[in-house]
């Protein structure tokens, strides 16, 4: 290929900017100077649709190609499977045409411009830009969550900085193992060339580039100075000329819930409607045209390219009129009129978008003079302002240039609200310490409504009554709170004592896990009450070991009724849901595991929300049932011990009709009068003092379990159904193993007989206290896969005890 070097341009004579590359780079870019402190020169894209006026046949083509190039590139399956991200402002349009020529891939591109309601899914600086900070927002945060290959767009290719920046912040939100870079140009130096390869060696992904043309730009010493001062001497004033051209609105009948662009995402369905409703769209504005135009120009708007450059290629087709494609940008570039420079003249103006970063100037490049007959403005509805119509605006500004100026307004789409008119628009802030909890108001925030007033306490051999008769669910009423004797209480310190430092690596493995494999920046959201202690503890973790002040919230899940959809959405609405990390303390047979799995299918379906990722990280798996845990021993945890008086003095949740309406949180009750027994915050503090000293060990381990098959065996699951059967239960639900869920049983339940592995020690001291207080026997099981297994009484009725609700030998 033969290789050109490009030096008789205007910005390489003055400048010394040497621009060298293959034949087809020269058609595709020129060169311009630019009013930007960190980089003095532009390449100009003949092609892009951007600054220069072009067929839109040309501009949409060259995009297309390059889409059937990263197709042929993937295959057909992998392409099936791709997302197109296209960078604002100027490679919006190209990435929608890229999306095109994949076929199936949808679409989002980046924005400056917030937009109120719709949650941040990621961020990303660009270097050299004029305007550096892009937002992602998705509608549906799940388009960015999949494993396909993510295809990132933008018109030129150089440093890689901006594609590094990109890839970095997204892998670690959304790991997928393929990214393929796109852009018309590939510019970089040779320091930079291996850049790509590196960093995805570092990632383990593979990073490919496809490009149009190649070349390579040489800057001499001082450029930026010198690029500084050819601006200050060559720019001038825009003559401010007279407007006599006429403005006239055209209606487009633009497809109702058909995105104006990629915005929130743009899909293949979404691409296909808009199709069938272009051609009545172009003959609408065809008809506006005045008769015997020769030369038309479509003028999109900033990020809005793909409307306007779709509108355009259709009226190409069907008038005899030259019809070009050009967008407006808030890139300033200088302006000379010279032929061998690609920025020939300006128009300036106000920007009409009310931008986020405040009022500023506006440009249209190469229109100016350049022989129009009509221009057709196309800007969204968000644009369409005051600014845009008064004097010294776009309009105006226009029709100082061409005798007909044509507005078309495409409605900015708007994403579905969460809220529907059935629901309060409002869900109440969560309950914090010390009015609700005795943990610090910063330590977490329950999504829960305060039923301290209300008697829900009933009889332990009542309650257990009506559950197991189908009279009651367990939820709709409370057990009354155990007292603890002053032997368990001992009990319990001494066990905190030999546990404390055993359970802050447990924390710190799995704090480091969620940390490298789910979000950097995790919303905790512990289910109530088992997972607030772990939840506040790792929320400690991050603080200590990275700094880090994560959100922490506890909801309330209920086995057979699901988690609170009321609090979903409140998550769903501050946050987004793929940083959501469920934390609980421990699994026993997995039900929850499973019970919240299936809550959040139903809850997506309901909602149109996605991006849940209902795995649970828990401190101890001793079932086997979660990828993301501190360890998968069953020992003692001092917090399974206690009920309220470790978990900040709330009760369990409680979910009842006539108590929790349609748009109300799960309830709960804070036990105040308890607070003289309340070792909640002993318990953390306890934990806490030992991150330190189990710190490298900790990281050590996250890092090992990283590395290796934590695929979920089930294991527990099937040990409880044997149990089940062999001792004649015939009821998963009554036989809770581990020492945790073993402990609940023996303080709220009427137990039946505790299964203990042979040899087992002190973490069962507890146990057997407490079972030795409520006449429960305790038999010995060699091979048993849990530390113990609680079982609860089958077949209950009040008559199945003593007078004194002592347990019955069957």
């Amino acid at each position: 290929m033969k290789n050109v070097v490009w030096t008789g341009t205007w910005v390489a004579e003055r400048l010394g900017v040497e621009l060298s590359g293959d034949e087809k780079l020269t058609e595709l870019v020129g060169l311009a100077l630019r009013r930007n402190p960190k980089r003095a020169h532009l390449l100009v894209s003949n092609v892009l649709g951007k600054h220069v006026p072009q067929l839109p046949s040309v501009v949409h083509g060259h995009g297309f190609a390059l889409g059937r190039r990263v197709r042929d590139l993937l295959g057909a399956d992998e392409a099936a499977r791709a997302v197109v991200l296209g960078y604002a402002e100027t490679a919006t349009g190209l990435g929608h045409s890229v999306a095109d020529g994949l076929g199936l891939a949808p679409c989002i591109h980046s924005t400056r411009r917030p937009v109120e309601g719709v949650a941040r899914a990621g961020g990303f600086e660009e270097s050299h830009s004029h305007a550096t900070s892009h937002l992602l927002l998705p509608e549906d945060p799940a388009l960015l969550v999949g494993d396909g290959p993510l295809v990132l767009v933008d018109d030129e290719f150089s440093t890689g900085n901006t594609v590094l920046n990109t890839i970095g912040e997204l892998h670690e939100r959304y790991p997928r193992k393929r990214y393929v870079v796109v852009a018309l140009v590939d510019m970089r130096s040779a320091a930079d060339l291996g850049r790509l390869t590196e960093f995805g060696r570092e990632i383990g992904a593979r990073i490919d580039l496809v490009a149009a043309a190649a070349g390579t730009v040489r800057l001499p010493e001082g450029v930026l100075e010198r690029g500084q001062e050819l601006v200050a001497r060559y720019e001038s004033p825009v003559p401010d000329r007279e407007p006599h051209g006429t403005i006239t609105r055209v209606a487009l009948g633009w497809p109702r819930g058909v995105p104006d662009g990629g915005r929130h995402g743009f899909t293949p369905e979404h691409r296909a409607r808009l199709e069938r409703a272009l051609p009545a769209m172009a003959a609408r504005l065809a008809e506006a045209l005045p008769d015997g135009a020769g030369r038309v120009l479509v003028l999109g708007c900033e990020e809005l390219m793909y409307a306007p450059l779709r509108l355009a290629r259709e009226l190409e087709q069907i008038t005899l009129a030259e019809v070009r494609y050009s967008t407006t940008t808030r890139s300033p570039v200088l302006a000379v009129d010279d032929p061998g420079y690609a920025i020939r003249s300006r128009i300036v103006f106000p920007a009409h978008d009310n931008p986020a970063d405040g009022p500023g100037e506006r440009y249209a490049y190469n229109v100016a003079d350049a022989g129009f007959d009509a221009v057709v403005a196309v800007v969204d509805s968000v644009a369409d302002t005051p600014e845009l119509h008064g004097p010294g605006g776009l309009l105006d500004r226009l029709a100082a240039h061409t005798p007909h100026v044509l507005l078309a307004v495409v409605p900015s789409y708007v994403p579905a609200p969460l809220y529907t008119p059935e629901r309060p628009a409002m869900l109440p802030e969560p309950l914090r310490g010390p009015a609700f909890s005795s943990y610090a108001p910063d330590e977490v925030g329950w999504l829960l409504q305060d039923l301290s007033d209300v008697t829900l306490e009933a009889p332990t051999e009542e309650r257990e009554e009506a559950i197991q008769s189908g009279g009651a669910h367990y939820a709709e009423s409370l057990p009354v709170e155990y007292q603890p004797s002053e032997q368990y209480q001992e009990l319990f310190h001494s066990a905190l004592e030999a546990s404390a430092a055993r359970i802050a690596q447990a924390v710190g493995v799995v704090t480091e896990t969620v940390l490298a494999e789910r979000s950097p920046r995790p919303v905790l959201v512990s289910l109530a009450r088992a997972g607030t202690p772990v939840g506040v503890l790792m929320r400690r973790w991050a603080r200590h070991r990275h700094g880090l002040d994560l959100p922490h919230y506890a909801v309330s899940i209920v086995r057979g009724r699901g988690i609170d959809a009321n609090a979903l959405r409140y998550l769903a609405d501050r946050h987004d849901p793929s940083d959501v990390v469920f934390v609980d303390g421990w699994t026993g047979k997995g039900a929850i595991t499973r019970e919240l799995a299936e809550a959040i299918r139903e809850f997506e379906a309901a909602e149109g929300v996605t991006g849940f990722d209902p795995e649970i990280a828990v401190l101890a798996d001793p079932g086997s049932c979660v990828r993301t845990y501190g360890t998968r021993e069953d020992f003692l945890i001092p917090s399974a011990c206690l009920n309220s008086t470790v978990s900040g003095l709330i009760s369990r949740t409680v979910l009842r009709a006539d108590l929790v309406g349609p748009h109300d949180y799960h309830g709960a009750k804070f036990y105040r009068e308890l607070a003289g027994t309340d070792v909640s915050v002993a318990f953390l503090d306890a934990v806490s003092t030992h991150f330190a000293e189990v710190e490298e060990a900790a990281c050590a381990q996250s890092k090992e379990l990283l590395s290796g098959d934590r695929t979920p065996t089930w294991e527990g699951w099937a040990a409880v159904e044997r149990i089940s059967e062999e001792y004649g239960i015939h009821d998963v639900n009554l036989v809770k193993p581990g020492v945790g869920e073993t402990t609940r049983v023996l303080l709220r339940r009427v137990p039946w007989k505790i299964l203990a592995r042979s040899g087992a020690g002190a973490d069962l001291d507890h146990v057997r206290l407490l079972a030795g207080q409520r006449g429960v026997p305790v038999e010995e099981v060699a091979g048993l896969p849990y530390t113990c297994v609680g079982l609860i009484h089958p077949r209950y009725t009040r008559g199945a005890t003593g007078a004194d609700g002592r347990a019955v030998t069957v």
